[in-house]
């Protein structure tokens, strides 16, 4: 019996679409972290000096990233919580005062 021919191009097309799809979706999730951790009050430059310091500080103190970590999953707990997702407005005033006490903290260590 004779094999049915696959598809290659429309198969490829199909991933493509979807590596898209996933590209899309975590530069929106990303999106939301800044806004719920009130980074978005941030200028553009400072926030991306920011991120910067704490990759370099990754390499040079990994210790740092469990503080982070264990940070982040409180922010994230709380907002489970409230009843809704850590995405939602009221996490986001909840969150400000700890966004700029983030980078003292991190940097001074």
């Amino acid at each position: 019996m004779a094999r049915k021919p696959r598809d290659y191009d429309a198969e490829l097309q199909a991933l493509m679409e979807r590596a898209k799809k996933l590209k899309s979706q975590k530069t929106t999730r990303i999106g939301e972290l800044v806004q719920v951790t009130g980074a978005d009050t941030l200028p553009i430059e400072a926030l991306a000096g920011v991120l910067l310091a704490a990759v370099e500080q990754d390499k040079k103190q990994p210790e740092a990233v469990a503080r982070w970590t264990e940070r982040g999953e409180a922010l994230f707990r709380a907002g489970k919580r409230d009843g809704g997702k850590a995405g939602s407005g009221g996490d986001a005033a909840g969150a400000a005062p700890a966004g700029p006490s983030t980078p003292k903290a991190g940097g001074g260590a």
